[in-house]
């Protein structure tokens, strides 16, 4: 699958580049290649078959990006642009060099220049062909080729496989591999998780004001579970959706967190220090305004103006490009996902039911188990899923809130340094030529049991666990369980009764996340920095921090879910879901208008 859309960079220029095909084929394969490399040795004789099978459907482009390392390499590419611009017979030339491919020696390089009676030496610069090779490399970089061999199909970069099969399903684009690559886009595409969420959400809205409404909300509450023996666990869909569901989104979560805290961004003290200090004062002011406007007996619902939701943050940041800086989005992206691990250690603590003892033991073996596995280098996501299935369960059943087992699963998964990997790739290099070396042998179809393990424990080492999960595991929980935990939740009654003698409780909550959240957090900044205990980069001002505050209080998401666990009244609960989709719309219009213009001296 193509997951890459690099355009070309410049695109195909029939008075300039090396093409084979017509003009106008249907389908352009371009590639940038090197001589005196096997990989393009290899892929040479795939390119030959796939202008075998398409014909004058398809064009071919050569490109050249010699690989590093090898100065034969260049000094091919320039002879090859020299007897081209002599004689018109690049492809000849280009034809026996690829077949020669690591074999390729100085000796071949001068005998094809000799016959084609032309100069031989390696130039830096003034001859047209290192210029030509020089503007290949340039526009290699432009288009996002960083080795060779790297494809084009037809203007976009190509990323998948580099056999005949995957080549040419990419050519031809056929039903199903458009829609996969389509999906891949949107997944990659910055604003898509917000785009899917609000979508979602209006989806919600509208079927619970529509005739449909009470067969939509009912949906919800079909019970869904398994019976062993007398034992009988079956829990609503909603229950299923809060509990298991959404422990996809903390488990994400907690490794964004954990990582940006480990090898990212805040890895420092000091630069660390900063969004920790501003989310807990994002979280106080908030809690103390809402406590302090609510009616009485709905004041435990404190923890509902506290959370952020990190997927509509995020897509607003990215939606407003290079007005916001990277440094500011860590900056936000940290202390909001502070926020929302926060509200799930409140949820475990103020809003569970009655505690078992017993699975509470139970549940503090399992995490034994698990930083046991930690700190003996096991490295198997296996292990570790088996737990945190086990983990889910009893804690489940000890009356706390699921999703704590996402977060503590999120903090023990373990991480390692980073690979050297000149070393890795190395040895791949040399396991796979060792199997090329033999692919001729009578009887052997395939590359061999160890070198396939060998590779595999090449490519297990490139990731921790930690990165590894946080990257299959993330999309789902963009696009997956938090789309599904809004059309669960988000669903209310627009209707005048919602609002009768509900005015103080959306005003607690509207005034928390509008005016609690960026006070808190600009403030609790300002202190840490004042103090000198925390340090603001200069890529951002304290307008542009004030913007990312304000975009701290769209709830939605941890507000809603904390809403539902705190009431169980139907109508606290369906004014506390209007209060919170009022006040994250302001929240989102007031921190997209500050952050708008663009910055034009530090502050």
């Amino acid at each position: 699958m193509n997951q890459r859309s690099d355009p070309l960079n410049p695109a195909v220029d029939p008075n300039r580049d090396h093409i084979l095909g017509l003009a106008n084929a249907e389908l352009t394969l371009v590639q940038y290649g090197s001589y005196a490399d096997f990989r393009c040795r290899a892929v040479h004789a795939v390119v030959e078959n796939l202008r075998g099978r398409f014909g004058d459907r398809m064009r071919y482009v050569f490109r050249h990006l010699p690989v590093d390392g090898k100065p034969s390499a260049i000094r091919a590419a320039q002879v090859a642009e020299r007897i081209a611009a002599s004689t018109g017979r690049f492809w000849e030339v280009h034809e026996k060099f690829m077949e020669l491919g690591p074999t390729l020696s100085d000796a071949d390089i001068d005998q094809a220049a000799r016959e084609h009676v032309v100069d031989a030496s390696f130039r830096e610069e003034g001859d047209p062909a290192a210029i030509r090779v020089r503007e290949d490399i340039d526009s290699a970089r432009r288009s996002g080729a960083v080795a060779s061999p790297t494809f084009f199909i037809n203007g976009r970069r190509y990323s998948g496989t580099w056999d005949e099969s995957s080549l040419a399903d990419a050519m031809l684009a056929p039903l199903g591999h458009r829609i996969q690559t389509a999906a891949f886009k949107f997944v990659h595409w910055g604003p898509g998780s917000g785009l899917l969420l609000g979508l979602a959400t209006l989806l919600a809205l509208v079927l619970s004001n529509t005739a449909l409404g009470p067969q939509f909300i009912a949906l919800w509450e079909a019970p869904l579970g398994f019976r062993v023996g007398g034992w009988d666990f079956t829990h609503s869909i909603l229950h299923w959706v809060n509990h298991g569901l959404l422990s996809v989104f903390f488990f994400v979560v907690g490794l964004e967190i954990k990582r940006e805290f480990t090898v990212g961004h805040l890895a420092s003290f000091r630069s660390g220090a900063l969004p920790v200090i501003a989310a807990f004062g994002g979280i106080m002011l908030p809690a103390v305004i809402y406590a302090a406007i609510a009616p009485p007996h709905l004041r435990h619902g404190w923890g509902i103006p506290i959370g952020t939701d990190t997927a509509f943050a995020v897509a607003l940041i990215v939606l407003l490009g290079r007005r916001v800086p990277i440094e500011l989005r860590v900056f936000l992206t940290a202390a909001v996902i502070i926020d929302d691990i926060v509200a799930i250690l409140l949820i475990a603590v103020f809003y569970s039911g009655e505690i078992s003892a017993a699975y509470l033991v139970a549940g503090g073996v399992v995490t034994a188990c698990v930083v046991a596995l930690n700190r003996g280098g096991v490295y198997n996501p296996l292990p570790y899923a088996v737990f945190a299935v086990v983990l889910w369960f009893v804690l489940h059943e000890a009356g706390l809130h699921a999703t704590l087992a996402a977060v503590i699963m999120a903090v023990l998964i373990p991480t390692r340094p980073p690979a050297n990997l000149k070393a890795l790739l190395v040895q791949a290099g040399a396991i796979i030529h060792a199997e090329d070396s033999r692919a001729s042998e009578a009887m052997r179809s395939g590359p061999s049991e160890p070198a396939l393990r060998a590779l595999d424990a090449i490519h297990g080492r490139l990731e921790s666990p930690a990165d590894k999960l946080l990257r299959t595991v993330e999309p789902w929980s963009s696009y997956v369980a938090l789309p599904i935990f809004a059309m669960a939740n988000a669903g209310v009654v627009w209707s005048a009764a919602v609002f009768d003698g509900q005015g103080r409780l959306m005003s607690a909550i509207a005034l928390g996340l509008v005016i609690g959240k960026p006070v808190g957090i600009i403030g609790a900044a300002w202190l840490a920095a004042r103090s000198g205990i925390a340090a603001k980069p200069d890529a951002y001002s304290w307008r542009q921090l004030a913007g990312a505050g304000a975009l701290g209080g769209i709830g939605f998401t941890m507000s809603l879910f904390i809403a539902g666990q705190a009431f169980p009244d139907a109508d606290d609960y369906a004014a506390a879901k209007i209060g919170i989709f009022i006040a994250s719309l302001v929240a989102a219009v007031a921190g997209t208008l500050i952050l708008l213009p663009q910055r034009r001296h530090p502050i």
